[in-house]
C-alpha cells in the first residue's frame, strides 16, 4: 500500500479564504484524527482536532466528508482553523490573532492513526503539511501614521487607485489591531487601522473621547490621493462599532458605517464634539455574575439605554445621511447587541429612514471577525484582567464570520464605489 499523503491548497494564501484539504493513500474506512497546530507571535501554542474516516478508496476531502468527533462535527472545510484553541499546557482564554500583519500565520496540519479525543496523546503521524495564512499580499503597502494627532496604520492595495477608503476600529482592548485593515486592503480598500487609546502618545485609558480625533482621521483619509471620494466608510467592533455610529451621525465625511456588536447609545466614556457631550452609559459591577470556574458574565451590567434617565446617551443616528450595516450575534454575552440593533432600527424608522441593513446570526457571539479567525467563547479582558464570557457556539459563530465578511465588503463597495 502506498504511503498516506496530505494536500492542503493553496499552501499559502489570504487568511480569510478557504483552503482545500485532501488525504489519500489510507486504507478503505480507516479512522484518522486530523490535527492543526499553530503558534502566536509570543510562542503560545494553539491546536484543534477532528475525527474522520476514509472512504472506499482510502481518501478524504474535508469539503465533502464529515467529522464524527473531536472539536467539531459535520462537513466543515475550515473547521480545523476556526476551532484552534490554546493547547492544554498554555494559559486558557487567549485569542489567536496576529499582532503583526507582515508575517504569515503558519499552521501545521497532521494526520494521525485512529481517533484520539481532544487533549489526549494522538496516534502515530501518517502524513503532514504546512499552510501559511497571509494577512498581506504582494503590492499591499503599510504606512505608519503620525498625522497631526492621528495615529495608526494605513494599508493601501496594489495599483494606482483611487480606492474606496475605510476606517477600521476595535473595542475597549485599546492599542492598534491591524489584521482586518490589512485583509480589507487585499480586497481593494484603502483601510486605516485607527487606535483611539493605549497606543504611542494617545491617552492610556479611555476616560473621555473627543470626536475631533476621528474627524481628523476621516478628513485625512478622504483627502488622501489614493482614496476615492467623496465620502469614506467606517467599520467597528464593540466600542469601535458605537464610535462608527457616532462618526456617521456627526461627520459628513463618513457615508457608510458597519457596526459589529455595537451599542446604539454612547457607553462608558463621555463623547465630546464641539459644544456637545453625549454622556456614557455606565457598567454596574454589582450586576456581573461569576461562574464556578471564575468566568465573568457582564451581560446584564450595562445601564439600560431604554431607561428615560439615560436618554441623553442615545446616539441620534437619524441625523446620518449615509447608510448603516448592523451585524449582531444573537448569543452575544458581552452586552445586548441584538436589542441595541433593534433600538437603532426603531429610531431610524420613527424618522422615516430605511438606510440600514441588519445581519443577525443565531448562535454567534460578540466578536465577529473575518473568516476562520479562531472562535474564542471566553477571552481574558485586558482592562479587568479576568476571563469574560463573549458568548456564541463555535460552528454558528464561524458561519457568521464567513457570511458577514462577504456582506460587509459588498456593502462598503456599494456605498463607497
Amino acid at each position: 500500500r502506498r504511503a498516506a499523503s496530505l494536500a492542503v491548497s493553496p499552501a499559502a494564501g489570504p487568511a480569510d479564504e478557504r483552503v482545500e484539504t485532501r488525504v489519500a493513500g489510507l486504507s478503505p474506512g480507516q479512522p484518522v484524527t486530523l490535527r492543526a497546530v499553530a503558534a502566536d507571535d509570543r510562542g503560545c501554542l494553539f491546536q484543534s482536532c477532528a475525527h474522520y474516516q476514509a472512504d472506499g478508496r482510502g481518501e478524504l476531502h474535508l469539503g465533502t466528508d464529515a467529522s464524527h468527533g473531536g472539536d467539531y462535527t459535520g462537513v466543515e472545510p475550515m473547521g480545523l482553523f476556526w476551532s484552534l484553541a490554546p493547547a492544554g499546557m498554555e494559559k486558557p482564554y487567549q485569542r489567536l490573532v496576529p499582532r503583526s500583519t507582515g508575517a504569515p500565520m503558519k499552521v501545521e496540519v497532521l494526520v494521525h492513526q485512529g481517533h484520539s479525543p481532544p487533549g489526549a496523546m494522538p496516534g502515530p503521524v501518517v502524513a503532514k503539511a504546512e499552510v501559511q495564512r497571509l494577512f498581506t499580499a504582494p503590492g499591499v503597502r503599510r504606512i505608519r501614521l503620525k498625522e497631526g494627532v492621528v495615529r495608526g496604520s494605513l494599508f493601501l492595495p496594489p495599483g494606482d487607485g483611487p480606492f474606496p477608503g475605510v476606517i477600521d476600529m476595535y473595542g475597549d482592548e485599546g492599542g492598534l489591531i491591524e489584521f482586518r485593515s490589512s485583509l480589507l486592503a487585499i480586497h481593494g480598500f484603502a483601510a486605516l487601522s485607527l487606535p483611539y487609546f493605549d497606543f504611542e502618545d494617545l491617552p492610556r485609558v479611555m476616560k473621555e473621547i473627543n470626536l475631533e480625533y476621528f474627524e481628523e482621521a476621516a478628513r485625512f483619509l478622504q483627502r488622501h490621493p489614493k482614496v476615492k471620494g467623496p465620502g469614506v466608510g467606517v467599520i467597528g467592533t464593540g466600542k469601535g462599532a458605537e464610535l462608527a455610529l457616532s462618526m456617521i451621525t456627526f461627520l459628513p465625511e463618513v457615508v457608510a458605517a458597519v457596526s459589529i456588536s455595537g451599542c446604539s447609545s454612547n457607553t462608558v466614556a463621555d463623547l465630546h464634539y464641539g459644544q456637545m457631550t453625549l454622556p456614557g452609559l455606565r457598567f454596574d459591577m454589582n450586576k456581573v455574575s461569576v461562574s464556578d470556574s471564575g468566568v465573568f458574565d457582564i451581560f446584564e451590567a450595562l445601564d439600560d439605554p431604554r431607561n428615560p434617565a439615560n436618554s441623553a446617551c442615545v446616539i441620534p443616528i437619524e441625523k446620518a445621511e449615509g447608510h448603516f450595516l448592523l451585524v449582531v450575534g444573537e448569543d452575544d454575552r458581552i452586552w445586548k447587541s441584538s436589542l441595541y440593533a433593534e433600538l437603532a432600527i426603531r429610531r431610524l424608522r420613527q424618522h422615516g429612514k430605511e438606510n440600514f441593513e441588519l445581519l443577525s446570526y443565531p448562535g454567534a457571539g460578540h466578536r465577529i471577525d473575518p473568516p476562520s479567525t479562531p472562535f474564542c467563547q471566553v477571552a481574558m479582558d485586558r482592562v479587568l484582567g479576568v476571563p469574560v464570557l463573549g458568548g456564541g457556539e463555535s460552528k454558528a459563530h464561524a458561519h457568521a464570520q464567513e457570511h458577514s465578511w462577504g456582506k460587509i465588503r459588498e456593502f462598503l463597495h456599494l456605498h463607497l464605489g
